[in-house]
C-alpha cells in the first residue's frame, strides 16, 4: 500500500491509475487552453476579404448559408431541413445513480458542401474537418434508438421505460450568418497552370484506350500498326487536342473553395455566431481549461509527490 501524504492509502495499482488520470487530465486541459486560444486569437487577427478578391491561401470570410441549388439536406434525427447538421444517439446504461451513464452508439456528420455567399460573389465551403459552432442545437430524450419527431417520449414518460436515449443535433439554416476560415483557393478561369505535356500524354493514352479507333485515324498504309511516322502524327493531334482542352478549361467560370489547410496548425473554423460572439466562445473555452488545469495538476502533482 502506497500512503498518500497521510490522507488515504492506495495499492500500487490504485495509485497509479488515479495518478495517469489527474496527469492525462491536465494535459487534455492545457491543450484544450492553448487551441481554443489561439483560435480565438486567429479569429481576432485575420482581417476578413471579400469572395471576389480574396488572396489564395488562408483567409476569413463572411456572408450568408445558401444550399447552392440543391435541395435542403434532413437532419437523422429530427428530420429538419438543413444545410449541414451534426448528430449524436446516446444510450443510458446503468440501473443505479451510481453507475449509470450515457454511452454513444450513433454519431455522424454531414459532409455535403453549401454555399457562403456575400456582396461580391459565393464560395464553395467544403466542411469535412471543419471545427463547427453553430448556434442552433437541441437535445432531448426518447425511447428509440433513432427517434421520429411524433414519437419522441420526453421528461418523466422517458425515465420511466426500460430503454433511455438521448439525442443531440446542431445545424445550419439557409439565409443565416455565417463565419468562415480556412484555405482558400480558386479554379478555372484560366487561373491554374497547365502542363502541356503532361495533358497530351493524357490525351494519347486515352486514345489508345481504343486501340482500333486509333488504327482507323492514324493507320494511312493500312498495315495494322502504327509506324514511327505514323506515331509523329498521333503526337502533334494530341498536341492540339490538348491545347483545345486547356483553352476550354480557360473559359470555364472561376469556382471559388474554402476548405481544410493542409498544413497542421491552421484554422478551419466554421460558425453562424457573430464574429466577436464566437471569439468571446473560444476565450470564455481557453479561461474554464485553465481551470481544469489548474487543478488537475494540482492533484497530480500532489499524487506524484506521495
Amino acid at each position: 500500500m502506497i500512503d498518500v501524504h497521510g490522507v488515504m492509502w492506495l495499492s500500487p495499482a490504485h495509485y497509479y491509475l488515479f495518478t495517469g488520470l489527474a496527469t492525462a487530465a491536465a494535459v487534455a486541459c492545457l491543450y484544450l487552453m492553448l487551441t481554443r486560444l489561439q483560435r480565438a486569437r486567429w479569429i481576432e487577427d485575420t482581417p476578413t476579404s471579400r469572395v471576389r478578391s480574396a488572396a489564395q491561401g488562408l483567409v476569413e470570410l463572411n456572408g450568408m448559408l445558401d444550399a447552392g441549388g440543391h435541395e435542403p439536406l434532413l437532419s437523422p434525427l429530427a428530420k429538419r431541413p438543413c444545410l449541414w447538421y451534426r448528430f449524436r444517439v446516446e444510450e443510458h446504461k446503468g440501473n443505479s445513480d451510481r453507475d449509470s451513464q450515457w454511452r454513444t452508439v450513433e454519431q455522424g456528420v454531414s459532409e455535403r458542401p453549401f454555399l457562403l455567399r456575400d456582396a461580391t460573389g459565393a464560395c464553395w465551403i467544403n466542411p469535412l474537418g471543419a471545427e463547427v459552432h453553430p448556434k442552433h442545437r437541441r437535445r432531448w430524450e426518447g425511447s428509440q434508438r433513432w427517434p421520429a419527431e411524433t414519437s419522441v417520449a420526453k421528461g418523466f414518460l422517458g425515465s420511466l421505460l426500460r430503454k433511455r436515449y438521448r439525442y443531440t443535433e446542431e445545424w445550419f439554416v439557409a439565409e443565416e450568418p455565417l463565419y468562415a476560415i480556412g484555405w482558400f483557393e480558386s479554379r478555372g478561369g484560366g487561373r491554374e497552370a497547365v502542363d502541356m505535356n503532361a495533358l497530351s500524354r493524357q490525351v494519347i493514352s486515352n486514345w489508345k484506350a481504343d486501340y482500333p479507333d486509333l488504327l482507323a485515324r492514324f493507320d494511312r498504309n493500312g498495315d495494322g500498326k502504327i509506324d514511327l511516322e505514323e506515331w509523329e502524327r498521333v503526337r502533334r493531334a494530341a498536341n492540339q487536342a490538348a491545347e483545345q482542352e486547356a483553352r476550354t478549361a480557360g473559359q470555364a467560370p472561376v469556382v471559388h473553395v474554402l476548405r481544410k489547410p493542409a498544413r497542421r496548425g491552421l484554422p478551419f473554423v466554421l460558425s453562424d455566431h457573430h464574429q466577436d460572439d464566437l471569439s468571446n466562445r473560444l476565450r470564455g473555452n481557453s479561461r474554464w481549461a485553465l481551470v481544469g488545469l489548474a487543478c488537475s495538476a494540482t492533484l497530480a502533482c500532489w499524487l506524484w509527490l506521495a
